[in-house]
């Protein structure tokens, strides 16, 4: 039995779907893979038995805007937590260092880049580690819609924590994907457990719009926006398309909220804020907004342009409906929203002679690799075409086979190795470029399917579906 007083820590009165059992399996020592909806609890999955245990529980998490909010949850809950990541000065990382080295935390948040960090590793070295859990654990796998390099060392990082009990933890997992997960964190798979608790909370009603011009567009998300009480998010692919249609809404004298990833900390952090706090807000972001928000009352998710892929489009509509009470997820996209992701993909999968001609212009600037940004970059690497948005993922590509190492945010990014075309299979470049196509047209077929909508997303993640009645096939509803 788990202890009522760590119930009432959390204000817990009767657990979800799985959650009693996995953490029963945690507390028992063993390791897990836990797929549960956005939305739904994971986080108690981890933190529950990390007060259980004695120690310290390090949590990987690639949400650094956000582990402050998570942080401070605990911490107003008299939990003993922290964070530590590049948005603290040096001040406070040392001050945390040596209170963790003391055992002062039971939680650790950590983005995975932490790990190259000797103070971190040094202060790790001398305290006991009860458990390490993975959060978002899809960008452990190249499979995954959102794959981070520096999650493919998790099996280095156990090493260095000593194989603690492990949990991993995701919304979106196919079984290709959940096979890559475990064998990148470097478990058998008998020595780890799955437990799924099901795609879909019923509430969710599913539409699909096929427009034929931006015009038309505008004109349904604003009937939508002015009809529709509660919160709403409209999820954009372009900030240039977000930034038209928000001074579209001024126009019209509607009130909004606006976020994505070239505003500023400051700003971003108050548009939270208020979107945290809001009855009725409308927000329109990209999907730099998203995870590990955790906002009950969200009633429409509008997508205004196709996603990427099933992964990412059911990840933001999880946002949605989290109360339980009705909610809307509509689909909006063209013909033109194609070309965008086909843009998309192209940036995500540099190939074999961008990735040489970028390592080549590194080592001619390695003096004045301090002074570089990713604009500085991109000019040198594409001339004139300014669309042009390779730099990050090939940097993310050198970083992870070892040839260059440190941050180009902080200035600190250094060259480690010299080139040598076998640290790369272009067989592996072009068929993750393949699988990322592949996705995109999932997406395109999930808006174009005449069969229930749940179904065609279940079956995408080979999970086991019941019922529906809550899309606008099943409905029989009238897309336009």
């Amino acid at each position: 039995m788990i202890d009522e007083s760590i119930l009432g820590t959390f204000g817990i009165k009767s657990f979800r779907g799985n959650q009693e059992r996995i953490i029963e399996h945690v507390l028992s020592g063993n390791n897990a893979l836990v797929l549960m909806p956005t939305g739904m609890g994971k986080s108690i999955c981890y933190q529950i038995p990390s007060l259980v245990f004695d120690g310290t529980c390090i949590v990987i998490s690639p949400l650094i805007a956000l582990m402050k909010d998570q942080v401070d949850s605990l911490v107003a809950k008299g939990i003993a937590a922290t964070y530590i990541n590049s948005s603290l000065n040096r001040i406070t990382r040392m001050d945390r260092y040596e209170r963790l080295k003391a055992g002062g935390y039971k939680i650790v948040y950590v983005s995975p880049e932490r790990f190259q960090k000797k103070e971190f590793l040094d202060a790790i070295q001398s305290i006991p580690i009860s458990l390490l859990a993975i959060d978002e654990a899809h960008c452990i796998s190249q499979w995954g819609h959102d794959f981070r390099p520096d999650y493919s060392k998790i099996k280095w990082f156990r090493k260095l924590l000593k194989h603690p009990p492990t949990i991993a933890l995701t919304a979106t997992a196919s079984l290709r994907v959940q096979n890559d997960i475990i064998e990148q964190i470097g478990l058998p798979k008998e020595e780890i457990q799955i437990f799924d608790d099901g795609l879909f909370r019923p509430n969710l009603q599913l539409t699909v719009n096929e427009c034929f011009d931006v015009e038309t567009k505008y004109k349904l998300v604003f009937e939508i926006l002015q009809s529709k009480k509660g919160v709403s998010i409209v999820y954009f692919s372009l900030i240039q398309e977000l930034e038209n249609f928000s001074r579209w809404l001024d126009t019209k004298r509607f009130p909004h909220l606006v976020y994505h990833g070239k505003r500023s900390n400051q700003d971003r952090s108050s548009t939270l804020s208020k979107f945290i706090k809001s009855e009725n807000a409308v927000l329109l972001a990209t999907n730099a907004f998203g995870m590990g928000v955790d906002k009950a009352n969200v009633r429409n998710v509008i997508h205004f342009q196709i996603p990427g892929s099933i992964e990412a489009y059911y990840q933001e509509i999880g946002r949605a409906g989290r109360d339980g009470k009705d909610s809307f997820c509509h689909l909006f996209y063209t013909e033109d929203d194609l070309a965008i992701q086909m843009d998309f993909i192209d940036w995500q999968n540099p190939e074999l002679p961008y990735l040489k001609k970028l390592y080549q212009l590194l080592v001619q600037k390695q003096n004045e690799l301090s002074a570089l940004d990713y604009g500085t970059i991109q000019s040198f690497m594409t001339y004139k075409n300014k669309s042009d948005h390779r730099v990050q993922t090939a940097l993310n590509l050198l970083s992870r086979v070892s040839l260059i190492s440190g941050d180009l945010e902080q200035g600190t990014l250094q060259l480690e190795q010299d080139w040598d075309d076998g640290l790369f299979s272009k067989e592996e470049l072009e068929m993750k470029k393949k699988e990322s196509g592949k996705r995109l047209y999932q997406m395109l077929q999930y808006t174009k399917t005449k069969d229930c909508r749940r179904k065609f997303i279940h079956l995408y993640f080979d999970s086991p579906f019941t019922s529906c009645g809550n899309c606008d096939v099943c409905l029989g509803m009238d897309p336009n």
